[in-house]
Parts: C-alpha cells; sequence; structure tokens
C-alpha cells in the first residue's frame, strides 16, 4: 500500500482531535472575538490595577430597565451572545462584565477570591456606568454571585433571576472531600478540548451536541493552552476554591426581591463530584429535586423547569429558553 494511502486511511479513522490542532488564545483571551464590542473597566482591588472586560448593549426601543448578566465557571460574557440580543430585542439594555480571573479580564498572580469581592468589583463597574436599578440573571457560578450580590446591594437588585444556578447544596457537608488549590491547579492545567466537550455534552446539553457548542469549547480550551495557561489554571483553582468554601446554600431565604429560577432538570453539576465516592456522588447535582427545594427556601420565588434540558438551556434552546425567560421578568414585574 502506498505510504500515502496509508496516512490517508490513518487520518480517516483518528478522532479530530488526534490532528486538528486546538486554539490557543492569549491570557486575556487575546484572538478569540466576541459577538459585541467590548469595554474596559481599569479599577484597583486588593492594592493593584485590575481590568474587567464587559459588554454594554443599549436597545433601539428602551423599556427603561437594565440586566445585567453574570456568567458562570467555563463560561464568559460573549457566551451570553443570543441573550444579549433576545433581551436587547424585548427592549432591555444589557450589560455582561467578565469577572475578574475570567476570560478577557485580568488574571492576578494573586488575588482573594470572595463572592462579595466579585460583586463590589460588579457594583463598581455599574457605578462608572451610571447604572442603579437592575435585574441580575446569574448562571451556574453566576447564580452564586448573583445571590451574593442580591444580599449585599437588596435595594440595588430589582430582580433576581438564576438559571441552573450551582451552589443549591453544600457539597462540603454532602460528601465531598476538600482539594487543595494546589490540588486544583494540577487538575487544570490538564485541560483539553476533548475532556471539555466530553464534560458539557454529559452535563450542559443532557447527552445531545450541536455543531455550535464547539464555539464555547474551542474559546475555554484554547484560553487554558494559550501561553498564559498556568496564570488561567491558577486563577481557576482560586476561584474553584472560593466556590467550595463560600456557600449561599444558608441564605436563600433571606432573598427579598422577586425571583425567578429557571432549571434545566437533567443537569448534574456539583463541585468535586469526581472526586466524591460513588454512593455520594450519585445523591449530588439532582436539579429536578434541587430546583424545586431552592425554590421553597426563596420566599418569592417563581420555578420554571424544562425536564429535557441541562445546565445550560440558554444554548442548548435559545428560543424556547428567552421566551420563558422574557415572560418570567415580565411577571415578577406584576408581583
Amino acid at each position: 500500500m502506498p505510504a500515502r494511502l496509508a496516512s490517508a486511511l490513518l487520518l480517516a479513522v483518528l478522532p479530530i482531535s488526534s490532528y486538528a490542532a486546538e486554539p490557543r488564545y492569549g491570557v486575556q483571551l487575546e484572538g478569540f472575538e466576541y459577538a459585541y464590542p467590548v469595554g474596559r473597566f481599569a479599577f484597583t482591588s486588593q492594592n493593584q490595577r485590575l481590568e474587567m472586560a464587559y459588554i454594554d448593549v443599549k436597545p433601539s426601543t428602551p423599556n427603561g430597565r437594565t440586566v445585567v448578566l453574570m456568567h458562570g465557571k467555563n463560561f464568559c460574557a460573549g457566551t451570553w451572545e443570543s441573550t444579549l440580543s433576545a433581551l436587547s430585542e424585548a427592549g432591555y439594555r444589557v450589560i455582561a462584565p467578565d469577572q475578574v480571573g475570567f476570560c478577557k479580564s485580568t488574571k492576578p498572580e494573586h488575588y482573594q477570591y470572595t463572592f462579595q469581592q466579585l460583586a463590589v468589583n460588579t457594583h463598581a463597574l455599574l457605578e462608572q456606568l451610571g447604572v442603579d436599578k437592575v435585574t441580575l440573571l446569574g448562571h451556574s457560578t453566576g447564580g452564586m454571585l448573583a445571590t451574593r450580590y442580591a444580599l449585599l446591594y437588596p435595594d440595588q437588585v430589582e430582580q433576581l433571576a438564576l438559571v441552573n444556578p450551582i451552589g443549591l447544596e453544600d457539597w462540603k457537608t454532602a460528601g465531598v472531600p476538600y482539594r487543595s488549590i494546589d490540588q486544583w491547579y494540577k487538575r487544570e492545567l490538564k485541560t483539553s478540548a476533548e475532556g471539555i466537550r466530553r464534560y458539557e455534552q454529559n452535563t450542559y446539553y443532557a447527552g445531545q451536541w450541536k455543531p455550535e457548542y464547539d464555539r464555547w469549547v474551542n474559546m475555554l480550551a484554547g484560553l487554558n493552552q494559550g501561553e498564559g495557561k498556568q496564570l488561567v489554571a491558577w486563577n481557576s483553582a482560586l476561584i474553584y476554591d472560593m466556590i467550595y468554601t463560600q456557600p449561599v446554600y444558608y441564605e436563600f431565604n433571606q432573598l427579598r426581591m422577586p425571583t425567578l429560577l429557571l432549571i434545566g432538570t437533567k443537569d448534574n453539576t456539583a463541585i468535586g463530584k469526581d472526586a466524591a465516592a460513588p454512593e455520594v456522588q450519585k445523591t449530588l447535582g439532582n436539579y429536578s429535586r434541587l430546583g424545586k427545594e431552592t425554590a421553597r427556601k426563596i420566599p418569592h420565588a417563581t420555578l420554571v423547569e424544562f425536564d429535557d434540558m441541562g445546565h445550560a438551556p440558554q444554548i442548548q434552546d435559545p428560543k424556547r429558553f428567552h421566551e420563558a425567560l422574557l415572560k418570567g421578568l415580565a411577571d415578577l414585574k406584576q408581583t
């Protein structure tokens, strides 16, 4: 068999990840473009100069309301692409920051990550933009941040909406063992597109996969494989420690604003679940149960469930999700 033909046959049976070069982006996601223009907010925090990247979309026909989008751990401001479009078309001004340590924002070498600190950073951004009253929309880890923000600044938050937020259970007391920051760091250095894709298919999209999801896989993999990958991994490790050690679980009953819970019930997300014993893993991340339990804890909560969706319903089925979101926000306004 000619060598050229043998080589072609070998490529035909290999998975794409075996021979296609993965993208590599800069430490602030240079090289990956969002669908909307990106602004930069420079500020001082913990005795250092930092930058928060953000998207600010002003509608052509304003309804007088502003929604602030808070992204998840493996997401960015740009991942809200379809939500930015749907909300702005409905008349909302939409602001989507990249939190410090994520995506197009600064990755500090040293930073004490707390949800309170990220909330304070976001509050400073909104002050700079002249924004007072807001609706918060938080997804995944952004749901924990949105909850903390709403507890810190209750007079500013008119409505709270949470999309498959994590932190609906306290993993420490549920049997998930502690990982040190150094252990998280070693784990994060192994991040690959193949691993991201496998995890997202099982967790974010309820076993489904569409070609358009690869854009977000490549975004995350490229950030983790670029020249600044050690700094990216280090910040990721610090953030995982924040998520694990700083629950909002015990404070849901203190929320006073109308709250919309949008839950894909096939989600099974639980931080550190892979380190837990098999019998513990089976009890974690059951969103068909967690969504209902959380709705009962929050005083003014409305629960909307998507029984065929996973952790990221806004990406899995944008049309159906945004119809539910816009209706839910309108209904909350009447309460």
